[in-house]
């Protein structure tokens, strides 16, 4: 039988361990699964403790949403300059950088609401598995912000008009059609099935090989990190406009779009 162990220290996050695959729950169920500054560090923080003995991340989140994006009750307390915003942004894209780039494989287990910030999580993992049902969107324009972020790791994955339609479009796609663009590298009705018959496979490549195929895959294509300093400056400066922090705040607050204030 295979070693299975819970991580409880954590506030935001789950961490079960079984042999040399390492599940992280994402787990803010009050929150609709929203990042917040916590959430972002406690990953972080996770992923590092992972570094020398895991093979395969699987990253989760709860039935019915995966990440809902940013918690727009947290963003409408930054301050005027967008300080907090930056803060946030950079530790965002360098967690990011930690799926895409770590000495594991990175497996993002897809179930339900995938919502801008969640879309990124997905899109920075090396495979995504999804259900039927799973739904991907980029709520950002709504707001007068756009995924500043996330669009790097999306780009990569599905290329550059795709990204382009998802952002304007602001409308979910369904687990399905995203298979079909390439967002979503497995999909189907039981994703945990899916997810069993990847993991075999998986946990048989020694540590060495996934990092030293990794390292090369990265060197293939630089644009993450050549793209991450316009990426955190355009994020502060959506996030610190007046207007757009008024369509947060008046959002987190009454549940409305700006078109129904």
């Amino acid at each position: 039988m295979v070693e299975c162990h819970m991580s409880s220290h954590y506030e935001t996050i789950r961490i079960r361990h079984q042999g040399p695959v390492t599940y992280i729950q994402l787990y803010r169920p009050d929150a609709d699964n929203s990042i917040n500054g916590r959430m972002i560090m406690e990953c972080s923080e996770a992923l590092m403790d992972c570094n020398n003995h895991a093979r395969v991340i699987v990253l989760e989140g709860l039935p019915d949403v995966f990440c809902s994006g940013a918690d727009f009750k947290h963003v409408s307390s930054y301050d005027a300059a967008g300080s907090e915003a930056l803060d946030v942004a950079a530790p965002l894209y360098a967690l990011w950088e930690q799926l895409a780039n770590g000495p594991y494989v990175t497996i993002a287990h897809v179930k339900g609401k995938v919502n801008a910030g969640g879309v990124g999580f997905a899109a920075a993992c090396d495979m995504v598995i999804a259900e039927d049902s799973a739904q991907f969107s980029l709520s950002e324009m709504l707001f007068g912000l756009f995924p500043a972020c996330v669009l790097p790791f999306l780009i990569r994955r599905i290329g550059y008009q795709r990204s382009h339609y998802l952002t304007l479009s602001t409308q979910a796609i369904s687990g399905r059609q995203a298979y079909e663009w390439g967002l979503v590298d497995a999909v189907g009705p039981d994703s945990e099935l899916l997810l069993r018959k990847h993991l075999p496979r998986l946990t048989r490549i020694s540590r060495e090989s996934i990092v030293y195929y990794k390292l090369y895959m990265s060197k293939l294509r630089d644009d993450i990190s050549a793209a991450k300093p316009e990426a955190i400056r355009a994020n502060q400066t959506m996030f610190a406009d007046p207007s757009n922090r008024e369509r947060i705040s008046r959002y987190a607050a009454t549940g409305l779009f700006p078109w129904e204030a």
